[in-house]
């Protein structure tokens, strides 16, 4: 038994003796080195960034009440197309007593003076018409009825402004009805039957009764680093991508670049705005989330090939050109470059279309 574990032992260490040497002898062996194959094509090569921002209307505007008082009807909701001069909501208005009670007392003041100027005329119409008074007496007796009428309805109409807000004769004019100013779509109403609004004064800046956009005039609001705001100009063309609308690419133009920039997450950034191209078979909404791509660099039809084919030495770049695939051989050679777009690079000189280079190292 005892022989048998000692042959054993020693076919194991034998084992471990060549297996060792076989792994020491791989490990010493010269390992084949392969380059991916990189082709000089031709194509257009574009520098761009990206700007994000939100789509918006160029003008939302902000319906405020003429009169303080609370809400009785609401005309409409958010989505509804308005034309300027509808109304859109009408305010009760809550009276003060002091005013109310001198408005009533003014209007029965004006109806006895009304009553007097009536039995006046009454009595100097019948003397004129049995020519005991002259047709002076007889106007001026007309005239103060004509006077008093029209005190009387001035009366009325204020009691009614005053406990209303609105008067039978100038009911069309009435600042309890709120009106659109604007024609274009309700974007919100925030305000409900039974709110309390108060009108805009130079101590508050009044309720919002609805906010109200013209929709077929949208524009980009987005933000641009100030490493790259200095190669972007106002009329340069973009491409606009909107997250909830795949598969549609808007053309915009830029009409404005902030002059000033704003620090936010410790990188400068200004504010940039574009005029958006919708077509009528598409709907914006406001506030859509939105990536314009601006083109700063490009250039057409241009001898082009991938940058990791690109080496660098000092202020000198060259790539290697493959003269032998069986076995890989290649040529150093120089190269001038041009426009990069991070994936590819223009090659001004050096190479020609068609010329195979260096890429990426492999080991098999």
């Amino acid at each position: 038994m005892k022989k048998f574990f000692k042959i054993l032992l020693v076919v194991v260490i034998i084992a471990i003796f060549f297996g060792t040497l076989a792994f020491l002898w791989q490990k010493s062996k010269t390992k084949e080195i392969i380059y991916d194959i990189i082709e000089v094509t031709s194509g257009d090569i574009e520098k761009s960034t990206i700007a994000p921002g939100k789509v918006e209307p160029r003008d939302e505007i902000l319906i405020k009440p003429q009169v303080s008082g609370i809400i009785s009807e609401v005309l409409v909701e958010a989505g509804d197309n308005v034309k300027a001069g509808d109304i859109i909501a009408v305010v009760k208005v809550v009276p003060e007593m002091s005013n109310l009670s001198s408005a009533e007392s003014s209007l029965n003041l004006s109806i006895i003076n009304l009553e007097k100027a009536q039995i006046e005329f009454d009595r100097q119409n019948k003397l004129h018409q049995s020519g005991v008074i002259s047709k002076e007496d007889f106007e001026n007796a007309e005239t103060q009825l004509k006077r008093s009428k029209e005190e009387a309805d001035n009366a009325q109409d204020r009691l009614d402004i005053i406990k209303d807000g609105i008067s039978k004769k100038f009911a069309q004019y009435s600042n309890t009805q709120v009106r659109a100013t604007i024609t274009g779509m309700v974007l919100d109403v925030p305000i409900k039957v039974g709110n309390s609004v108060i009108q805009a004064n130079t101590f508050n800046d009044g309720t919002t009764i609805a906010s109200i956009a013209n929709m077929n005039d949208i524009i980009f609001k987005g933000n641009v680093d100030e490493t790259e705001i200095g190669r972007i100009n106002v009329r340069m063309p973009i491409s606009l991508t909107i997250g909830a609308l795949q598969g549609y690419l808007f053309d915009a133009v830029l009409e404005y670049i902030s002059p000033k920039g704003v620090e936010t997450n410790g990188a400068n950034l200004f504010e940039i705005r574009a005029a958006v191209n919708v077509p009528d078979s598409v709907f914006i909404r406001a506030g859509y989330s939105a990536n314009a791509q601006i083109t700063l660099q490009k250039s057409e039809n241009v001898t082009m090939a991938s940058e990791s084919a690109i080496e660098f030495q000092a202020d000198t770049s060259y790539v290697y050109r493959l003269i032998s695939e069986t076995p890989q051989k290649f040529e150093k050679e120089k190269v001038t470059l041009g426009l990069s777009d991070g994936i590819n690079i223009e090659i001004k000189e050096g190479v020609k279309i068609g010329d195979k280079l260096r890429g990426s190292k492999k080991i098999l």
